[in-house]
């Protein structure tokens, strides 16, 4: 009987809330301990979720592109704040159609221009998103990648010629979607083995594609406990246009402050930027979560 009314309890009180976290390390120091070194937890926003961040080195200072969700309102939007300090935040502007969800702003630079793909899964698309190099949180459409379907958590990286563009399908946790184009802005070919049976722990992307000794390394979500649980960092063996193989290398677990997950990573420098999730108590969840549930239809 305590363990239905617990859970009961946990079920309507209860509520995660997400946070974004600084870590001063390499990427080559995270590969060879396997494990993040102190994560620096921003000041919490007034927001439910500040989650999936990707970071990026500017001239002055380095921004965070994340994605934010108030329970109130729904759905998510794109925010980018400078240095680590949420009260620099504002909208990502540009991104079509607006009133959809936003998440996963996955960035890459090409050609010294900076560009985003921002998960759009209800419109059917992946775009690409050139940023405004003056005004940073204005995003630019310069073109449809591939659409069709609900594509979620895209991320592309350039590796021997080639751009490679990974992506799942919202609600499917075992297939994964390869493309691959000469150009960033190119036309997009699919691999020859789409969709690629995977595990559900490496389907979904969890951030920053990056290349070390000749590997490219792959983060994605481990939901085998829950939502979100912890990250796993993949290394790919072979990839072309007919074959793909990759191995599990190492777990990346959720920090004792924000003990209930962990999502996302992203680097530059030496620098890296990772979510993670704690739970929340509060009388006015049930209503939060019957408003995002009438939104979100």
């Amino acid at each position: 009987m305590f363990n239905i009314i617990h859970n009961l309890f946990i079920k309507c009180f209860a509520i995660d809330k997400w946070n974004i976290g600084v870590v001063d390390q390499s990427i080559d120091d995270l590969l060879t301990s396997k494990k993040l070194s102190a994560i620096n937890w921003l000041r919490e926003d007034n927001v439910d979720y500040a989650a999936d961040p990707f970071i990026v080195k500017g001239s002055n200072n380095f921004k965070i592109y994340y994605e934010e969700l108030n329970f109130w309102q729904g759905k998510g939007k794109i925010m980018m704040m400078e240095g680590f300090d949420f009260k620099t935040k504002k909208i990502a502007s540009g991104i079509s159609p607006s009133q959809i969800h936003l998440s996963y702003p996955y960035l890459i630079q090409d050609k010294g221009d900076l560009f985003c793909v921002p998960e759009t899964s209800e419109a059917l698309e992946i775009g690409l998103y050139k940023v405004d190099e003056n005004n940073p949180h204005k995003l630019k459409k310069t073109k449809i990648l591939i659409h069709g379907k609900q594509f979620v958590d895209t991320s592309i990286i350039f590796h021997l010629g080639k751009y490679w563009l990974f992506t799942s399908v919202s609600g499917i946790n075992n297939e994964l979607f390869i493309y691959y184009s000469d150009h960033l802005d190119g036309d997009y070919k699919a691999h020859d083995r789409n969709p690629i049976l995977v595990e559900k722990q490496a389907c979904r992307g969890a951030g920053s594609l990056f290349c070390l000794g000749g590997f490219i390394y792959r983060p994605t979500q481990n939901s085998s406990n829950c939502y979100g649980g912890s990250i796993q960092i993949n290394r790919i063996k072979i990839l072309n246009e007919s074959d793909y193989q990759t191995d599990a290398v190492f777990e990346i677990l959720p920090d004792k402050k924000y003990n209930k997950g962990i999502h996302q990573i992203s680097f530059t420098e030496n620098k890296i930027v990772v979510d993670g999730k704690r739970r929340e108590f509060s009388l006015a969840t049930p209503f939060k979560k019957i408003v995002r549930k009438i939104r979100t239809r």
